[in-house]
């Protein structure tokens, strides 16, 4: 079970949110806060899994709320909801700590699936954001474009290279693996050995490596 927190100043949003989240019988909506102040401290009393934070709230607001939260409580993933999708809220909440990033208009399925991806330890973005997060990844300046992509890394194996391949493109793992034909859990094994063979410590930059390696997903 998924205990949940659920931010945002606005009441009509978390009574939408609430009646989203309380549907599913592997997420407990375990409270609201209307505020980043209120949202800290319910953390620390509720122990959610995942908090759903909005990001522009008044007083404490939604980055420096996401920031105590992890700092405390680095266990907890907090996953920035909110309605600006721009580099002045998407980077400060990943430096905040935040573990992914969605828009208010995300289609409720996808909003259900990014609070499991989250609880699994996984890195829910929108597409816009990742492609972003990619965008500004391969912006080296006058640097030219052949020395911007290099090979795939060596000693990849070609499952781990359709992976790999398909993390660029932000799929989760479920979605790999039906992709691939695979398992949750043997997909899990490939992202943890890519992590281990390319040096990366998370999703994200597994992702900036496929697309700035070239790598291509299966057909």
């Amino acid at each position: 079970m998924i205990r949940l927190l659920i931010v945002d100043d606005q009441q009509l949003v978390r009574m939408g949110l609430r009646m989203l989240f309380e549907q599913p019988d592997d997420i407990d909506l375990v409270g609201e806060a209307a505020n980043g102040q209120d949202a800290v401290r319910l953390a620390e009393h509720l122990t959610p899994d995942v908090v759903l934070m909005d990001l522009r709230m008044p007083g404490v607001d939604g980055i420096t709320a996401t920031r105590r939260i992890t700092t405390a409580r680095p266990g907890t993933r907090v996953l920035a909801l909110t309605t600006f999708d721009d580099d002045d809220h998407l980077y400060p909440a990943l430096a905040a700590g935040a573990c992914g990033f969605l828009v208010k208009d995300t289609p409720p399925p996808q909003l259900l699936d990014g609070v499991r991806r989250a609880a699994r330890g996984e890195a829910p973005f929108s597409q816009a954001a990742l492609d972003r997060i990619v965008a500004r990844a391969l912006d080296t300046g006058a640097t030219p474009p052949a020395q911007r992509a290099p090979a795939p890394p060596a000693g990849l194996t070609p499952r781990e290279q359709q992976v790999l391949a398909l993390l660029g493109q932000g799929l989760s793992n479920k979605e790999i693996g039906d992709r691939l034909h695979l398992g949750v859990t043997t997909v899990k094994t490939h992202v943890a050995n890519l992590m281990a063979k390319t040096g990366c410590d998370n999703r994200i930059r597994l992702a900036v490596l496929a697309v700035r390696s070239g790598v291509t997903a299966p057909a």
